[in-house]
């Protein structure tokens, strides 16, 4: 799954303060949390200038700058990685991410879908898609922050693999929710004339769908391998012989 929206590519942090404040909350996944908490009008108001809203509003042009160039997080790794430091990756990059990322999209969602109720493309029913995957990623999470991670940290033992085997499980079905997301979306596509809190709104889904996919791809691919019985060799049963199934 590709989630995606044409956006613009996000400009360098040393000219943000003369970019459109719409454009910086369509740009930006999390920027709008940031510009309601400041009371700086993104929507209707975006039009002018970062500079120009923060003047208006008589707050610190460097520390708003600031903050908004700590939403830009990278998915890279190291070269090499100990489990531990790969657990302590998808704790700050994926699980902090979700925890802030739902909560704002799901407000946005509750006000498109309010304001243009009338709009036949409005995404009905998507506030509420997105609190239900907000409990299942809360409650995954827990699980493997008190039970799947803290057994790898201590080197791992032979019961994390049934853990693992559920949060496996469960990533499929956060892969079937993905699908409705992005089918109810139109895969984060805006339609023509969309507000800027609209458009906003599918920039932060089509985020939360990559990081969502990256996260369980760590999590599949390279960290729960590790802990996991190795599968049988080829072109044996793996029973240890003598089952006749080659008979």
């Amino acid at each position: 799954m590709n989630a995606r929206v044409d956006i613009t590519e996000p400009r360098p942090a040393a000219d943000r303060s003369e970019q459109a404040i719409g454009q910086i909350a369509v740009e930006l996944p999390g920027a709008t949390a940031v510009f309601r908490r400041l009371k700086l009008d993104f929507c209707c108001g975006g039009q002018i200038s970062l500079r120009q809203a923060v003047a208006d509003k008589n707050l610190d042009l460097a520390a708003v700058v600031g903050e908004l160039n700590a939403l830009k997080r990278s998915d890279a790794l190291p070269a090499t990685v100990t489990p531990t430091e790969l657990v302590d990756h998808i704790l700050t990059r994926y699980h902090a991410v979700h925890r802030e990322q739902l909560p704002e999209l799901i407000r946005m969602a509750r006000r498109v879908e309010a304001v243009h109720r009338e709009n036949p493309e409005v995404p009905q029913g998507l506030a509420d898609l997105l609190e239900t995957a907000q409990q299942e990623l809360l409650d995954h999470m827990e699980k493997e922050e008190t039970i799947i991670f803290p057994n790898i940290k201590a080197g791992g033992t032979a019961m994390v693999a049934y853990p693992i085997g559920i949060m496996r499980q469960e990533h499929t079905s956060h892969g079937e929710m993905l699908e409705h997301l992005m089918a109810l979306t139109h895969d984060a596509q805006p339609p023509v004339g969309a507000c800027n809190t609209w458009r906003a709104l599918y920039a932060g889904i089509a985020q939360l769908g990559d990081d969502l996919i990256n996260h369980i791809h760590l999590e599949n691919n390279v960290l729960f391998p590790q802990f996991e019985p190795k599968p049988a060799a080829a072109g044996g049963c793996g029973t240890g012989g003598g089952c006749g199934c080659a008979g």
